[in-house]
């Protein structure tokens, strides 16, 4: 399905293959069956929470995560992380490259004001 991002661009190739052939980036995307903070990552994967950022900038480049804020009535917004992809293709195109295809789900209008927010924090 085709989802509405906020001028997502698309990842390149080795970005993606980085990141999958890495364990502690496999370990985290396994992990992300629900929204979870850095903190849960870590302690889930068993990975320091230095590392397990790092990881994250990582899958974020790949496109693979995306960062969430929690809007929480008390003001202290919280990040969560989710997967950001149902599939990733790897193939060959005629000219003999490899071309790069990531399905993703529709986002929910939650979801849309999460990522509406994060870049809303970004910016400020």
């Amino acid at each position: 399905m085709e989802r509405d991002p906020i001028a997502v661009e698309a990842p390149q190739l080795q970005d993606v293959l980085d990141a999958l052939d890495d364990p502690d980036c496999r370990a985290i995307i396994e992990q992300l069956d629900s929204p979870m903070a850095a903190k849960e990552l870590s302690e889930a994967c068993d990975i320091p929470q230095s590392t397990t950022y790092r990881k994250l900038d990582l899958l974020s480049d790949a496109s693979l995560v995306d960062e969430r804020t929690e809007i929480r009535d008390d003001g202290r917004h919280t990040t969560r992380y989710v997967a950001d992809f149902e599939e990733i293709q790897v193939s060959l195109d005629e000219d003999g490259s490899l071309e790069l295809s990531i399905g993703r789900t529709e986002s929910t209008p939650e979801e849309r004001l999460s990522a509406l927010w994060s870049e809303v924090r970004t910016e400020t």
